[in-house]
């Protein structure tokens, strides 16, 4: 099966992760656990909610770095398996599998709670229904399910805005039952510790964050939409807590809070008194009911997500990880779904929070040092879209701190994260251990465990970013615009091609020929990319470039061997494209990207074809270009372009957000700057943002095609001009 086939479809934007994020986060948390949370600390319990969410800062930034540099289904299980092991892995996803399948469960018990405010119906089995009716839909699409979370999130922020600004303005007129300020009990009730473990307690409250990791696969341009989605969610999030929880405890006598399920109602039905009849207490459980309904159906999404992701690895059976006709993991959804209505049926809301939090503790804590690993690794491959920042520290931060919270939570939420540990790393022992021949990059971290280094991680990781394409600030448009072009009418050897590719590459990198010819002839077997239609993209990264240089060559009648040992020799003769890439060996993520581009252009047989039967050599570069981002244009008497010629470049009032990359003049490329005259005759390759090129090609040519040219010298292997 093909890869196209076996990945999820990437449906998912930037309001899509933060609907993910925020729903994850607005149940339990709000509608259930201040009263719970407030025995254990007293009046303080509002701050405990704000401290929790700076514990849970490292985690977040580690998450968005990894889920940028590895977008792949199963989030924290596949961050922890290529970085510190399949056994770690193992821990990681089916933990956090059962934690998230704990949250969901504890959610949609809460949803029968508030509906029990108005209607006289059965908790359990309606926490049931509704379970089924999420995994119907989660089976039917990511798209879909997201469509809900959007709608149920809108309502839900739109009501807690409204919540915290007629709490803020309740309390500052003096309601509640002290006169707006809390009762006569000590801040801290329960001292610095008892705070501490309430911080532990209510920090299930944010796990769900970091949930969006699992469907990274399914997100598009996941470097971006991750991280700030993140970000703002968690801005929400800790913003409603603590005010919220602030009005809560405000309003709310401590002796009835510490006892009240249903705390926010209860809060509601005294801030929204000028409201006609219980409008104001029916707007807070419709919001509850959204919230438990959005973590129940996000926890479906995202837990589901592990079970395929570790099948794929062999870690699981590999049924979990098969897509149905929906394209979405429907035996892993239908198993995910089951062990939820388990655990509505078997465990005590109290008991699931808790237990759920101790482990997403550890979770969070593995995470912050698989970044560590993954960065001291020295992976090329490992190239992720956003950095964390104040690394290491914040890392270092982020591996400790959760390990204390989890020891203030008590004895029995160590004992279950212990218990935990030990179910599934029984597991991989018994099941996966004899499955799986993969070791982490951990093994890549330390020099002296060299020898287990694990060669298909680098290669999986680099063909993610090449599969992740090109960042916005890549200078593809530059490289290809500047790149010399060699044109062979005969049969050529490699190693003759390798010494004119050196000496004509020697001039733009400032590298030594010689050096550039020993670089690629010693590199040829792991930097030769062969491909089926035809072409090849010898590559080679060395110190001294100061940014990328490429070489296009055009071979009519193909390559021979001559006197390399060449792995991929039988398939020279088919070759008829040859680009030469160098780069700076300080970026690897950018060679990797760039190579992954133009290896996908070359890959297109039609494009080869072309390229072929093309009069000029210069046809190529145009065509590497990306369309929407560049123009070429001549300046002559009868175009509109007549009125540049003997005028400097700066007094074209171009769109400030374009670039003349190259003229071309007499066949030569020139690099211009804005003091080069224009000339008649001249070709001005035009690169820029797709406003500004669309906007140049309504002013001067909108007959311009891109990827058109006419003829120009190319330079031929016996050094002479070729039309």
């Amino acid at each position: 099966m093909s890869a196209a086939r076996t990945r999820l479809r990437k449906e998912l934007g930037l309001f899509d992760v933060y609907a993910i994020s925020t729903g994850a986060m607005f149940s339990s948390g709000f509608f259930l656990l201040p009263g719970l949370a407030a025995a254990k600390t007293g009046p303080s319990v509002a701050l405990a909610y704000l401290v929790a969410s700076l514990f849970i800062l490292p985690a977040m930034f580690s998450v968005a770095e990894l889920v940028t540099a590895m977008p792949r289904a199963g989030g924290a299980y596949y961050f922890l398996d290529r970085s510190l092991g399949p056994l770690i892995g193992t821990v990681g996803g089916l933990g956090t599998w059962g934690a998230l399948i704990l949250k969901s469960a504890f959610a949609l018990v809460g949803m029968g709670a508030y509906l029990a405010l108005f209607f006289d119906v059965p908790i359990e089995p309606v926490a049931i229904a509704l379970t089924m009716f999420f995994m119907i839909l989660n089976i039917v699409g990511a798209k879909e399910t997201s469509g809900l979370q959007r709608i149920l999130v809108v309502a839900l922020v739109a009501i807690m805005v409204l919540f915290i600004v007629q709490g803020i303005l309740t309390v500052a007129a003096g309601v509640g039952p002290t006169g707006g300020a809390t009762d006569s009990t000590p801040f801290l009730s329960s001292g610095l510790a008892g705070f501490m473990g309430t911080v532990g307690f209510v920090f299930v409250s944010y796990a769900g964050l970091t949930k969006v990791a699992s469907v990274a696969e399914e997100v598009k341009n996941p470097d971006r939409n991750i991280p700030l989605g993140m970000v703002l969610s968690l801005a929400t999030a800790a913003v409603t807590y603590a005010v919220g929880v602030y009005v809560m405890v405000a309003v709310i006598p401590l002796a009835d809070l510490v006892s009240d399920l249903t705390p926010a109602a209860t809060a509601a039905s005294t801030i929204f008194q000028g409201i006609p009849g219980n409008a104001g207490t029916i707007l807070v459980v419709i919001a509850a009911i959204a919230a438990f309904a959005s973590t129940g159906n996000a926890g479906i999404l995202s837990s589901s997500r592990y079970p395929l992701a570790m099948a794929r690895d062999g870690l699981v059976p590999e049924p979990l990880g098969r897509l149905g006709r929906f394209r979405t993991p429907t035996l892993s959804v239908v198993v995910t779904s089951l062990l939820i209505v388990a655990c509505i049926l078997l465990l005590d809301v109290e008991g699931i929070a808790k237990l759920a939090s101790a482990f997403q503790l550890l979770l969070f804590s593995l995470l912050c040092m698989a970044v560590v690993i993954m960065r001291e690794s020295g992976i090329h491959g490992y190239d992720p879209g956003y950095r964390s920042p104040l690394y290491p520290w914040m890392q270092i931060v982020g591996v400790l701190a959760p390990l204390w919270l989890i020891a203030e939570m008590g004895q029995a939420a160590i004992g279950f994260t212990i218990g935990l540990v030990a179910v599934t790393v029984a597991w991989y022992f018994l099941y996966a251990a004899a499955r799986v021949e993969r070791a982490g990059a951990i093994f890549h971290a330390f020099a002296r465990l060299g020898q287990r280094q694990h060669a298909g991680l680098d290669v999986e990781l680099r063909g993610i970013v090449q599969e992740k394409g090109l960042r916005a600030d890549d200078p593809l448009d530059e490289v290809v615009a500047r790149a010399e072009v060699l044109d062979f009418e005969t049969s050529v050897s490699f190693p003759v091609l390798v010494e004119e590719a050196a000496s004509v590459l020697a001039g733009p990198t400032g590298i030594p020929a010689q050096r550039l010819r020993d670089g690629f002839l010693s590199e040829v077997d792991g930097a030769f990319l062969l491909l089926a239609s035809g072409a090849a993209l010898p590559h080679l990264r060395i110190s001294g470039p100061d940014r990328p240089t490429l070489l296009l060559v055009r071979c009519r009648a193909g390559i021979t061997a001559g006197s390399v040992q060449l792995r991929e020799a039988e398939g020279l003769e088919g070759i008829r494209a040859v680009f030469f890439l160098v780069s700076p060996l300080e970026d690897p993520g950018m060679h990797l990207r760039l190579l992954g581009h133009l290896a996908t252009h070359l890959a297109d047989e039609a494009f080869l074809a072309g390229w072929i039967e093309a009069g000029t050599a210069g046809g190529l570069r145009e065509a590497l270009l990306r369309d929407e981002h560049t123009i070429t244009l001549s300046v002559k008497a009868d175009r509109p372009t007549a009125a540049w010629i003997g005028r400097p470049l700066r007094s074209l009032g171009l769109p400030k957000e374009t670039l003349v990359a190259v003229i071309r003049r007499d066949g030569d490329p020139t690099i211009p700057d804005g003091s080069t005259i224009l000339r008649e005759r001249d070709r001005l390759t035009i690169i820029g943002s797709p406003k500004g090129i669309t906007e140049i090609r309504r002013r001067y040519d909108a007959r311009i095609r891109v990827g058109r040219c006419v003829p120009e010298v190319a330079v031929g292997s016996n050094g002479q001009a070729s039309p």
